[in-house]
């Protein structure tokens, strides 16, 4: 299968909003996805993502991603998320994609490349142990909504 990685463009917002929506719900979450097309033509600048794609099927899988500044190490990346649409998991989308994020961070010079998974998601978190990532149990998130 040809899989290409890419950065996104404008024209990509549709297709990647919906595969925001199957993340949000695979997440078992589909409540707490509320961005809209409208909104990430309004916010784009602060929107950065690489996806993946079929010429047969267009945009299969996406990683979204901000640079942050963390007190203790200096300058990072951190990955928000990482989805690949489940028909196109096991062809090393995941992999081709994680590392283009991970290139793009050394190429900005990042000192660490931060994300989280969800403690049940066991395949993720193998899939990022056998990539090298250290997984920290100890802390927790804190959202605060602002609307």
């Amino acid at each position: 299968m040809e899989i290409t990685i890419r950065p996104h463009t404008e024209e990509d917002f549709g297709q990647l909003l919906q595969l925001f929506q199957e993340f949000a719900a695979f997440e078992k979450l589909p409540e707490r996805m509320t961005n809209s097309l409208e909104q990430m033509r309004t916010e784009q600048e602060h929107f950065h993502c690489f996806v993946a794609e079929t010429p047969e099927h267009g945009i299969i899988g996406y990683a979204t991603y901000f640079f942050c500044y963390y007190t203790w190490v200096g300058k990072s990346l951190y990955l928000d998320d990482l989805y690949i649409k489940p028909e196109f998991r096991g062809h090393e989308t995941g992999t081709r994609l994680i590392s283009q994020v991970i290139a793009f961070a050394r190429e900005n010079n990042c000192h660490k490349l931060r994300w989280q998974v969800s403690n049940w998601n066991k395949s993720a978190i193998d899939f990022y142990r056998k990539i090298g990532a250290e997984i920290n149990e100890v802390e927790l998130n804190c959202d605060l909504p602002l609307k």
